[in-house]
């Protein structure tokens, strides 16, 4: 059930559909939002939307998911290459690759179809949403809304405002967050927001006090997990989020604050340019 009369939401646009992107899509979807997955050609697109159908089969296998909730998901989705296909949305989330040069091409294409309305909101987990916000020619409908992997199972949302963002696009965008069933928080518009402001210093520690020998990755680990109840341990988060992910987040919260607890230590750069990405390469601090 959507909330559409508190946020005045009713057609939802995702701008990629990787990851992030398919797994938005499918919370916009499951909470009825007519939802358009937009993706540069038909092969990712056809991918991304592969693995939503999978995920929602996998999920009626381990009956947590119903026949009837899958159909009603999937016939509230759909997927295009063309931005023209977008006009009609209310809110569009943008879930593309890290890279400002790349994000504003996106807003700009973005820009030319979609009504004046139209809030932007960006899944970045690293960029400055104010200065995202100010390549558009709306600043006060931008909001950052960072999703967390997996989307259909973790419940938290950051909403970031930016400088220029509007009360009533932030309230919106609250609202619609609460309605995709996530519990969002609000974050500041600085490096990492909150959650990544506390775990990234805890990965980078991590990773040196293996580097000075505290103890075996597994060790490591299974302290981690057993001593402070954490889901999984430093290493195998790590993995999980992906090596390169990391660094790249770390370099931008060093550039900003200029504090060692943010500066990337040496193993996870020679990891990262060894190709030793994590579960998506195969192998990270484990094999795969």
């Amino acid at each position: 059930m959507t909330e559409s009369g508190t946020t005045g939401i009713r057609t939802v646009g995702v701008l990629g559909c990787g990851l992030m992107g398919a797994g938005i899509a499918q919370v916009s979807a499951a909470a009825g939002y007519k939802t358009l997955a937009l993706e540069v050609d038909r092969a990712p697109l056809d991918k991304g939307l592969g693995r939503i159908r999978k995920m929602l089969d996998d999920g009626i296998e381990k009956g947590k998911v119903t026949k009837e909730d899958r159909d009603k998901t999937l016939g509230n989705l759909s997927g295009t290459t063309s931005y023209d296909d977008l006009a009609a949305c209310d809110i569009v989330i943008e879930a593309i690759i890290e890279n400002l040069d790349e994000k504003k091409k996106a807003y700009a294409a973005l820009e030319r179809v979609v009504g004046a309305q139209t809030i932007f909101a960006s899944n970045t987990s690293s960029l400055c949403v104010t200065e995202l916000a100010a390549t558009t020619t709306r600043p006060d409908r931008f909001t950052g809304l960072h999703f967390f992997n997996p989307v259909p199972l973790m419940k938290l949302v950051e909403v970031i405002r930016a400088l220029t963002t509007s009360d009533e696009t932030y309230q919106r965008t609250f609202a619609f967050a609460q309605s995709l069933g996530k519990d969002p928080i609000t974050a500041p518009d600085r490096p990492g927001f909150i959650v990544n402001r506390l775990l990234v210093p805890y990965l980078l520690d991590a990773i040196r006090a293996y580097e000075n020998g505290l103890g075996t990755l597994e060790d490591i680990d299974k302290g981690m997990k057993l001593g402070c109840g954490y889901p999984m341990g430093p290493f195998t988060l790590l993995d999980f989020v992906g090596l390169d992910t990391t660094y790249y987040i770390a370099n931008i919260m060093f550039e900003e604050f200029r504090e060692p607890a943010y500066a990337p230590p040496p193993l996870l750069k020679r990891m990262v340019v060894a190709g030793r990405l994590g579960r998506k390469s195969g192998r990270g601090f484990y094999q795969y």
